[in-house]
């Protein structure tokens, strides 16, 4: 039963924070929708940040796995696996009306100026994503996929840079189009092994060559 309060409580937060942010979240507004006593809180979470800091390991834990599961399948060719795994997040934030962004990067952005215990840990995870998504460009590496010149760890981060500012966008504009725009330049221009032009190209017959 303490354990299922605990998630309860992390259920409920997560919810609302995701929605209206972490400082806009009252303590009493989880509780009311854990459906758990008023003394719960504090028993399991010493402190605000405390709750903040299990709260990423709750999102890392329970809204990441299937997105994850998406990288990890190796029967997919690894370009496709990451395509795929921008598909779904933009399919996830359409449902959300764009109301909604990463939940790490809503937090990074709201406490790492006034946390450091939690800025730390989402430096964490993020970095932790940013090498899942490097494995995958460094496997397409291996096989030819990528475009010659492209480090795979280095371009991982700056998709990682780049998909949380798409993100941003997103949110302001209230549509897909920073999200499409990101995986039009990824795909089409930057980790292409063989660019648009080339392609088109390469099949022509010369001058001399009918």
């Amino acid at each position: 039963m303490k354990r299922d309060a605990r998630r309860a409580i992390l259920d409920a937060g997560a919810e609302l924070v995701h929605r209206k942010g972490f400082n806009n979240t009252g303590i009493k507004e989880i509780l009311d929708l854990a459906g758990v006593p008023k003394g719960s809180f504090y028993f399991y979470f010493p402190s605000k940040e405390e709750f903040g800091l299990a709260l990423i390991d709750h999102y890392r834990e329970v809204r990441t796995p299937a997105l994850a599961q998406v990288l990890r399948d190796a029967s997919v060719p690894p370009l496709d696996r990451l395509r795929t795994f921008f598909e779904l997040a933009r399919r996830r934030y359409e449902e959300w009306d764009y109301e909604r962004g990463c939940p790490f990067g809503n937090l990074a952005q709201e406490m790492c100026d006034l946390s450091p215990a939690m800025c730390e840990k989402l430096r964490g995870v993020l970095d932790g994503l940013s090498r899942a998504m490097g494995d995958i460009l460094n496997e397409a590496a291996a096989r030819g996929e990528l475009a010659p010149g492209v480090e795979p760890y280095e371009a991982a981060a700056f998709i990682m840079d780049a998909w949380e500012g798409a993100i941003l966008r997103m949110k302001a504009e209230k549509n897909a189009q920073p999200l499409l725009r990101l995986e039009k330049m990824l795909f089409a221009r930057i980790l292409a092994a063989q660019p648009p032009e080339a392609a088109e190209t390469a099949g022509a017959p010369t001058a001399t060559g009918a």
